[in-house]
């Protein structure tokens, strides 16, 4: 079977959406998603009809969007989160998102053609926060092979912030 790795990522909002606080992240939304739907490696990514996740609020607190994609490999993953449209968009996230006091982002090996839903990221953040990274839930500096490989030793990576 051939796996692909999830990812995803929630952030608390500064401000509401539509604030001159985030015009900035507003505007860099389009441009971002663009990339990664062009990306080598990219698979999928959770969005509206409008082509964006910013409408869906996967917890009680409006504030805390999600981000929810699937990879090719990790490796694809890491050259999109490198890629300057995404580093320069990145650049300027302390002024449109909390600091985050747990772990918000968690990344997991699906089965190719699997599409995680919110439910799903959810728990992976939560089995993150519970237990640190683990082969079901890990990080970009402590990440698992995938289940079809042999050797379930943690892979020491790159650490990245995202």
């Amino acid at each position: 079977m051939t796996y692909h790795l999830a990812q995803v990522n929630i952030a608390r909002l500064a401000a509401p959406l539509d604030s001159p606080q985030l015009a900035g992240f507003v505007a860099a939304l389009d441009p971002v998603n663009a990339v990664a739907d062009t990306a080598p490696g990219f698979v999928w990514r959770l969005q509206t009809e409008d082509g964006d996740a910013t409408a869906i609020r996967p917890y009680e607190d409006e504030m805390i969007m999600v981000n929810l994609s699937v990879w090719a490999s990790l490796d694809t993953l890491r050259d999109f989160v490198r890629h300057p449209d995404h580093r320069a968009a990145m650049a300027q996230r302390r002024s449109y998102f909390e600091r985050m006091g747990e772990a918000y982002v968690a990344l997991w090996w699906v089965p190719a053609g699997h599409r995680p839903t919110v439910a799903e990221a959810r728990d992976r953040i939560d089995l993150l926060r519970r237990l640190g990274p683990t082969a079901e839930a890990f990080t970009f500096g402590t990440s698992f092979p995938p289940p079809d490989v042999a050797d379930r030793s943690p892979l020491l990576g790159e650490g990245c912030t995202t």
